[in-house]
């Protein structure tokens, strides 16, 4: 067994989550301590500034360096984990046709750190042919079957909903025996989660997020706004399917022209209408749906989720997992399994067309990076 860190700032901007766990890259043996470093508002905004932007491209070297420096910041508060996973900093996901980009190297991270470092974990997918994304189904397959063994699941299939600054979902069945087995995993984007909200409050109230979801739950939905972006083709689409955080910037621009209220109403509705399209590419309907990510503390978004869906919706908490730290510790179990040569995606998951396992190793003190193989 490994003690990782997994780290992970995902598309809404906040800051960097940091989570350790201790792992074989199957099965999960604990859940460690956790801990969050915040981006100010200078930095926030130049992360901002940055979306959509490739390798090379103005500014993008100031991004990497500051997401090295807040993870290396935060990696400091950690001296028990024998190894980090890094995700980087997504700024361009585009894997039909330039790739993805997740600025900051690992290789500096591990040489600050002085610890082996798991990072660019997408970029083998995609060059295989997968979307890249999600990577995190997996290790849902993971934590359901740690779930099972601490009495809070049955075995059996089990769906978990991210809401991060996009929204993917993971069906799971635990009565397989890994999660690269045929029927074990399908896994895809479902639509904007949380970042048009945050974009809207931080554009309008200079406010990162509408807290509680306070705001939204005082607006009305305008329904023709919310029934043409469900018209958008991406819905329509087989999984697995992945998005860029900006795919649907067409629904932030169709909100201009609401008050604050009615804006943050529409977009929450927007945001359970997708999660509502998801549920008929699912193999077989679970008995509830778990939800974890920052969007399952906006109690619009939960209200509205239980309103569109025809199963129970629940926090992860309630199988006993950690809703915020989810994703980071992800990243830990993900780096544990690159280490091993184990996939960490596969067909029904990224698209790709065997499972693959990406990543790169880094070493400190001059050791170099190497590839991970396997798969």
């Amino acid at each position: 067994m490994i003690t990782a860190l997994g780290m992970m700032s995902g598309t809404s901007l906040d800051g960097v989550d940091a989570a350790l766990i201790t792992t074989d890259g199957i099965r999960i043996e604990e859940f460690g301590r956790s801990g969050f470093r915040a981006y100010g508002d200078n930095e926030s905004g130049l992360l901002h500034s940055l979306l959509g932007k490739w390798q090379g491209e103005d500014g993008v070297s100031e991004g990497a360096a500051l997401s090295e420096a807040a993870h290396a910041q935060l990696a400091a508060d950690f001296p028990e984990a024998q190894l980090l996973g890094y995700h980087g900093q997504t700024f361009a996901h585009d894997p039909g046709g330039r790739g993805t980009h997740q600025a900051g190297s690992g290789a500096r991270l591990a040489q600050v750190t002085g610890r082996p470092v798991v990072w660019d974990f997408r970029t083998e997918d995609v060059r295989r042919g997968g979307e890249g994304a999600p990577l995190v189904p997996f290790f849902h397959w993971a934590c359901a079957d740690w779930a099972v063994g601490q009495g809070r699941l049955e075995r059996g299939p089990v769906a978990f909903l991210n809401l991060g600054g996009v929204g993917n979902i993971s069906w799971v069945d635990t009565r397989l025996a890994a999660p690269e087995a045929e029927g074990a995993c399908l896994a895809f984007d479902t639509g904007p989660a949380n970042a048009p909200i945050n974009d809207l409050i931080r554009t309008r109230l200079h406010r990162s997020r509408d807290e509680g979801g306070a705001l939204a739950a005082s607006g009305s939905v305008d329904e023709g706004i919310v029934a043409r972006f469900l018209a958008d083709p991406f819905f329509d689409r087989a999984p697995p399917k992945s998005l860029d955080r900006d795919r649907f910037a067409d629904l932030s621009r169709a909100v201009r022209g609401l008050g604050d209220a009615d804006a943050a109403a529409t977009l929450v509705a927007a945001v359970a209408g997708s999660v509502g399209a998801a549920m008929r590419w699912l193999p077989r309907m679970p008995a509830a749906i778990l939800v974890c990510g920052g969007g399952r503390h906006n109690r619009a978004i939960m209200r509205a989720l239980g309103d569109a869906l025809p199963l129970a919706v629940r926090p992860v908490e309630d199988a006993g997992l950690d809703g915020d730290m989810l994703e980071a510790q992800a990243f830990g179990w993900l780096a544990v399994r690159v280490m091993r040569g184990l996939p960490i995606s596969g067909p029904m998951t990224t698209g790709v067309p065997e499972p693959v396992c990406g990543g790169r190793i880094s070493h400190p003190r001059n050791r170099g990076t190497i590839r991970a193989e396997g798969g």
